[in-house]
Parts: structure tokens; sequence; C-alpha cells
């Protein structure tokens, strides 16, 4: 343990991981607040669950793992690069799908069509049909290949990747016609799902 706490790349790397962990979640709750009000968000919108809090832990436990046992496996620097480009090109793109939405954005499935529910083909909804849904599978992908946790990486791909699939064909419910020809056009924003 004294050689992780000593080290210049476990530091790096475990305070970028808690930085981009504290920056992705307080700001899509402090979006929400702005585009919902106060009274309308829950501390749910922090998207912190027993699954997401067991998937960190165990990230963080392969990290330490790995990096006891096998610390060359961190030193890939420009892996570890690559990760945090990525891990910013995913926020960029699920923030500016906020924005872009607006109040049309929940982090809540919405199965009834509501008033002031519209559906967004804009902005960057214009070139993917989900760019939360794209942001984020690249966000939480990126933050295992910026640890250089190879099997997290993989854990984490597959896991948010059958998360999202079960999600996407819900606009359809909303949406009908519409949907169906911007589907037609437009790329889900995650791999393999149409």
């Amino acid at each position: 343990m004294e050689e992780i706490l000593s080290s210049d790349t476990a530091w790096r790397q475990l305070s970028q991981m808690f930085l981009a962990i504290f920056f992705f979640h307080s700001s899509e709750y402090v979006l929400a607040i702005i585009f919902h009000g106060k009274f309308n968000v829950p501390l749910s919108s922090l998207l912190i669950s027993k699954q997401y809090v067991m998937a960190m832990g165990c990230c963080i436990l392969e990290y330490l793992f790995e990096f006891a046992l096998f610390p060359q496996l961190k030193e890939h620097w420009w892996i570890s690069n690559i990760g945090l480009i990525m891990v910013v090109i995913g926020e960029i793109i699920r923030k500016v799908a906020i924005i872009t939405a607006g109040r049309a954005f929940t982090h809540l499935i919405k199965i009834y069509h509501e008033d002031h529910h519209e559906l967004v083909t804009y902005g960057i909804y214009g070139l993917v049909r989900h760019p939360g849904y794209c942001g984020f599978f690249i966000w939480a992908t990126a933050s295992q290949i910026m640890l250089c946790n190879p099997f997290c990486t993989l854990a984490f791909m597959l896991v948010t990747w059958r998360f999202f699939s079960t999600r996407i064909p819900y606009p359809t419910i909303l949406f009908n016609l519409n949907y169906e020809e911007y589907s037609s056009r437009v790329p889900s924003g995650v791999p393999f799902i149409k």
C-alpha cells in the first residue's frame, strides 16, 4: 500500500478518476436543477445506484490489485492519456446533449408523452439520436482505459451497452412515426444498437 501512496502514477490516475466522477455527477445534478427546477429534481438525479457504487468499487479494486502485482501495467501513459481524452469527449457529448434538449432531457425513461416533451432532432441530435447515452458509454469505458484497467474496461463496455440496449427503444413509444423516420436516418450513438 505504501508503494501506491508514494507513486506519481497512482496519484495521477486515481485523482483523475475521482475528479471525473465528481464532475460528471455534480454537473448532471446542476443541469437537472437548471432545466427542471430545484424541487423537481430528486437526489436520484445524481445517478448513483448500488450497482454503480459496486462497479466503481470493482474498478478501484482492480486498479489497486494490478498496481500492487503488475505496476508496469499502469505505466502505459499513452493508453492512460487516450482514456483521459476520451473521458473529456464523452463528458462534452453528454453535456451538449443535456443542454440541447433542455427540459426534454430527463434521467428517467418516459413512457407517456408530456406536453413539454419534444422530439429533439437538431444540434447534436442531428448527428446522434442518443448523444446522452453515447457520451456516457464513452465516458464510462474511457474511465477504465484511463486507469489502464483491462478487465473493467471490458466489463464497463458490456454493462453500459446492455443497459442502453434496453433503454433505446422507448422513444418509439413516445413519438411513433416521427421517431421512425428520424431513427432511419440518424444512428443511435451506441455501437451495434439500431
